[in-house]
């Protein structure tokens, strides 16, 4: 059996035969196998993707390679986020690569901006969405954490936008959608930054629970915690007024 470029195999007839179950998976892998009868190729099985979609599947996972859970400083994260296209977070020191979200992610997250925008309306709080860059200064260190909370509700614009039109203050209310690659960072990681930097209020959000969770905060620890499920109305402790029904938020 010969190796080419560490990923194509060239088998012969018989050995794909009687092997024939472990050769699949190992095309499945995103890898080539080259058949060969009496010493000629006659065969060769491929992965079922195309050129273009190989193309951007070894992009992608060289870059994950090279960016994902890397610990930098943050002016190295900074250096490495303004001249890359990927969407990236830096939390604890470490680059975090962000996945592209699921439909059922972009319908919550839609639905939460419907509401929050028509609330908001006319008010000095404005509502954003991902992407949207925030550099979160925990209490007591120098270096933030930056984040692209899925929503965000901003009361001081005005004054925290510097010569780049870049915000550099601290929201108010920050909401996540929870999935399955970020469950853990979601509860864990962003919850103490949101807590340690002067953020007011924290929702998240549980599509396959179809709940949320609020937070509140006050001289950063956690004032207040209330779990809202279907049927329910969630209502904010920070901003007077704001409920949104539980039902609202997952409809699709």
């Amino acid at each position: 059996m010969i190796e080419i470029k560490d990923t194509t195999k060239i088998i012969t007839a018989t050995e794909f035969k009687t092997n024939l179950g472990k050769y699949l998976e190992y095309a499945a892998e995103d890898n080539e196998i080259v058949i060969t009868k009496n010493g000629n190729k006659f065969a060769r099985l491929t992965p079922y993707i195309s050129q273009i979609e190989r193309y951007f599947k070894v992009k992608e996972r060289a870059q994950d390679y090279q960016y994902s859970g890397k610990k930098v400083s943050y002016e190295e994260f900074m250096e490495i986020y303004e001249n890359s296209e990927l969407r990236m977070e830096y939390i604890n020191g470490e680059i975090i690569l962000l996945a592209s979200p699921s439909t059922f992610h972009q319908d919550i997250s839609g639905n939460l901006y419907v509401h929050l925008r028509a609330y908001f309306k006319g008010k000095k709080c404005k509502a954003f969405y991902a992407p949207f860059d925030v550099h979160f200064f925990k209490k007591d260190l120098d270096t933030p954490d930056v984040m692209q909370p899925d929503l965000l509700i901003v009361c001081d614009y005005d004054m925290a936008v510097n010569e780049k039109d870049k915000y550099m203050g601290t929201p108010t209310l920050c909401i996540e959608i929870l999935s399955k690659s970020t469950r853990s960072k979601d509860m864990i990681d962003k919850l103490n930054t949101f807590m340690l930097s002067g953020v007011r209020e924290f929702w998240i959000i549980d599509p396959d629970k179809l709940s949320v969770l609020v937070y509140s905060f006050e001289d950063f620890t956690i004032e207040e915690f209330a779990a809202y499920r279907s049927n329910e109305v969630l209502r904010s402790r920070f901003f007077e007024g704001l409920e949104i029904a539980v039902n609202d938020i997952f409809e699709t």
